[in-house]
Parts: C-alpha cells; sequence; structure tokens
C-alpha cells in the first residue's frame, strides 16, 4: 500500500469503528495511525480495536502506527441542589471544597485544593468549555469568591479550565498510569500526553516509558506554550489540542499559536499532528463544509506531519467518508504547484550538526539528481526523522530492521516505512535500498536513489552516511 501523498491522517477508532471491515476500509482509504481514545471505552474495548488493527496490519503488509490518547487530569465541579442553575452577569459565586452540600445558585462544590493553592485575585476560571467566565476577588486554600464575567445556565459536573495560572497537579492521574501500562503490555507506538504543563510532565512519563514508544505532548495549556520551544525539545512529537487550547485561550489567537507550533517542531524536525474539529460536520453530514476543508489544507500548507479526526471516525455517522476525503483534500493540496512554495518559504535552517547536515545535502542532492527516492536505514526512526525535516520532493522510504520502528514512523511526514533484516555494510544497505525501491513501486532500473544512514549500523541516532546510488 503505497500513499499518494506525503502528510498522515490519524483516525480516532471508537463505537462507529469497532468491526474488523470498517478498520480494515479506515485503513484502505488513507489512515496510516489509529488512535485509542482512553478517555471513553473500556480496557477490553481498546484490547479488541488493537488485535484487530495488528491482524490487518499482517494481512495487509503495511506498518500502522497505533497511538493511546491519555484521558489526564479532569477538573469539575460538583452538583447541584436541582440539577442546574443560572448565573446572571455581575452576580457573585463560591466555589468551595464542602462536597457533601448540593450547589445552589450562591456556590457549589469544587473538589480540587489544588486549585485553589494556585488561585490568586482576578484569575479567570472558566466552566462549561469556557461557556461561563468567573473571575477570583477573594480566595483561600479552601475557596474563592467570584464575580460572573459572563453568565449562563450551568450544570452538574461541569468542567473547570484555569487559563491564567500553572496548577500544581501531574499530567498523569492514577487512571492515567494503569491506561498506560495496560498500553504497554498491548505493544502501543506512541503515548499522547494531556494537560501537559512543564517540561517535567513529559520527564515523568519518560522515565516510565524509556524508548518503548514515543510521547506526544498534548499542547492545550497556555503555560505549555509559553515554554513551546523547551517541550518540543523533550517530546517524541507534538499535538495542537485545538479544543482545549481554544477554551484556554481567546480563539483569534489560536490559528496563529497553531503556526508557531507547527514552525518549531519543523525546525526540530518533531513530528507535529494538528487535532480537533478538522471535518466536524462530518460527524452527521456526508461532506465537509468549504471551511472544513480549507482548514485541513492550511494544516498541509504549513508542513505539518499529520492530521486527525476525532468524532469523525470514532462516533459519527460516515468515519470512511471522513477518512477519504481528509485524504483527497492532503492530496489535492500537495498537488498545488504553491504547496512547494510554502514548504520551502516556511523551511528553517537546519542545526550546525552532522545529521542535519546530511538531511540538507540529502534534500539539494534529490533535487539536482531528481533522485526517484529517498532511502533511510535506520534503527530508532533518528535517519528518517532527519531526512522528513527536510520535506524533500522525493518520497521518504523508512527502512528499518525494527518493527516498532516502522510504526512509529507512519506517523512521520513523506515516510514510507519498510521492514527489513539487518545490514552489515555500506554496500548491503545499497543493494537493499534498491531493491526495496523498485519492490515497493518507487523507481525502476537506472533510476538514482539517495541513501542515508548512520555507521556503525544499529547505533541510534549516528546519522553520518549519504550515498547516491542507481537502480540495477
Amino acid at each position: 500500500m503505497r500513499r499518494n501523498r506525503n502528510a498522515k491522517i490519524v483516525a480516532t477508532l471508537g463505537p462507529a469503528s469497532t468491526t474488523r471491515e470498517t478498520i480494515e476500509a479506515l485503513l484502505k482509504a488513507g489512515a496510516d495511525v489509529f488512535r485509542l481514545n482512553f478517555s471513553h471505552g473500556t480496557h477490553e474495548d481498546h484490547q479488541r480495536r488493537l488485535e484487530i488493527i495488528r491482524s490487518v496490519e499482517q494481512e495487509m503488509n503495511r506498518p500502522i502506527g497505533v497511538l493511546l490518547d491519555l484521558q489526564g487530569p479532569k477538573l469539575r465541579i460538583g452538583t447541584f441542589l436541582n440539577g442546574s442553575i443560572k448565573l446572571e452577569q455581575g452576580n457573585t459565586f463560591r466555589l468551595d471544597l464542602d462536597a457533601e452540600t448540593p450547589g445552589d445558585t450562591t456556590r457549589v462544590a469544587l473538589p480540587h485544593p489544588e486549585i485553589f493553592a494556585a488561585l490568586t485575585e482576578h484569575t479567570n476560571l472558566l466552566l462549561d468549555d469556557g461557556r461561563v467566565h468567573l473571575r477570583v476577588e477573594r480566595c483561600g486554600p479552601d475557596f474563592a469568591e467570584t464575580s460572573v464575567v459572563v453568565g449562563g445556565v450551568l450544570s452538574d459536573r461541569k468542567g473547570v479550565n484555569v487559563p491564567d495560572v500553572v496548577l500544581p497537579l501531574s499530567a498523569m492521574t492514577e487512571k492515567d498510569r494503569r491506561d498506560l501500562e495496560f498500553g504497554l503490555t498491548l505493544g502501543i507506538d506512541w503515548i499522547a500526553l494531556s494537560f501537559v504543563q512543564r517540561v517535567e510532565d513529559i520527564l515523568e512519563v519518560r522515565e516510565i516509558v524509556q524508548d518503548r514508544v514515543g510521547i506526544v505532548a498534548k499542547l492545550e495549556k497556555p503555560a505549555a506554550i509559553s515554554i513551546l520551544d523547551a517541550i518540543v525539545e523533550v517530546a517524541d512529537a507534538v499535538m495542537v489540542a485545538r479544543g482545549d487550547l481554544g477554551v484556554e485561550m481567546p480563539a483569534e489567537q489560536v490559528p496563529a499559536i497553531q503556526k508557531r507550533i507547527v514552525r518549531a517542531c519543523r525546525k526540530a524536525g518533531k513530528p507535529v499532528i494538528v487535532a480537533t474539529q478538522m471535518l466536524d460536520s462530518m460527524v452527521t453530514a456526508p461532506v465537509p463544509t468549504r471551511a472544513e476543508a480549507s482548514d485541513v489544507a492550511t494544516a498541509i500548507y504549513d508542513g505539518a506531519d499529520a492530521v486527525m479526526l476525532s468524532a469523525e471516525s470514532a462516533s459519527g455517522r460516515y468515519p470512511v467518508e471522513a477518512v477519504r476525503m481528509m485524504d483527497l483534500i492532503i492530496a489535492q493540496t500537495e498537488r498545488d504547484p504553491y504547496y512547494r512554495e510554502a514548504i520551502a518559504a516556511s523551511h528553517a535552517a537546519p542545526r550546525a550538526d552532522i545529521a542535519d547536515a546530511i538531511g540538507y545535502a540529502m534534500r539539494h542532492v534529490t533535487g539536482l539528481l531528481n533522485a526517484v527516492a529517498t532511502v533511510a536505514y535506520t534503527t530508532s526512526g533518528y535517519s528518517a526523522l532527519r531526512m522528513a525535516r527536510e520535506r524533500p520532493r522525493a518520497p521518504i522510504i523508512g527502512m528499518t530492521p525494527r518493527q516498532s520502528t516502522a510504526r512509529r514512523l507512519a506517523m512521520v511526514w513523506g515516510v514510507h516505512s519498510v521492514l527489513c533484516h539487518e545490514v552489515i555494510d555500506v554496500l548491503e544497505v545499497s543493494e537493499l535500498a534498491c531493491r526495496t525501491v523498485r519492490n515497493e513501486g518507487f523507481g525502476d532500473t537506472g533510476q538514482t536513489v539517495v541513501i542515508s544512514a548512520g555507521i556503525p549500523f544499529g547505533t541510534p541516532g549516528t546519522t553520518n552516511l549519504l550515498r547516491i546510488a542507481q537502480i540495477h
């Protein structure tokens, strides 16, 4: 299975995409990575889906990435005596730790002492995805007196966002730890970490997973945006989680922040996923709005590695059609002559190190010699990532002896993953690369292939070889 595009598609599985027939149809329609959202469903549900994915993977002979998305901390208010209340602008409203007493129009429980510990006067609190806006006037370790800035109906257990402060909370709850351990036993490839506020949040997960899976930092908090470069540096990939980001920050700022995140990731050579409401109307309609098609195209013009479907493929009425539509939009966008101009214009200068020098040379050699493919022989995926950072015109074949690496590379821009045997010398790499290019349908006799690798072979992170070969 060869894609006729560079950007990848992440499709979330759920009630609408549980059967083998649907999962296989999603793969054929264009899905490269499947997301298991652990905010919903049981361990048994996710295990069944993963078993189907691996069975389809074997049958189709195509490495498939699996992304486990952790729920993260969920901050919620308590309950009301009558189920809901209506707050009017200018009213005062108290939040406290008294979870035993039902709420009313004057107060409600907020059973999170860590929030009160971080509050100061004039801190903003957003409830129910920002529909209700409170401002703190006075606070202590167990209460906050607030004024209502934007009123509305407030019902039981609605979510709370605190955009102005870094909360003294780990990004990992006990549920997340159980889910992560379970996911590791299943053999997932990527872990998406919600509620990232600090670099330490990512390092905490790194201690658990080591190098068994890649870590995707979900950027949905203003605190994370303020230290963007540091988070990109320690994460393996980044997700632009526009839903929560749009709650915690003004909607008009989200497009610019999205572009800033994509630029930072491209500069560092880290995969970046743009997510949330990309084809949202296709949850209930067989075609997207023109604005949604433009939204997907914008992420592609910016050079994002992947775009993601959430409810569209998990619970919508048209999961396969949504993936097929996204595939069509990406392919059409990448055929636009302006696409290459946009990619080139937004390309960041490489670092002054050997791996980036090899990638930089590869891009120019590929263009000069009109090579049909670039091949990265890689154990860890590092060589393929450095190639993908350069966004070359020719396809990138990620040739690896590790199945876990082949699956992880399924999310990386332009990389066609191929599982191969371990090689022992440069000549063998060249012969295997040329044979793979031919077998996978990327080139034919007499055409040029550009190869990168690291010597000694099998040592992660040592991209130091550039070789030009012709297919015989």
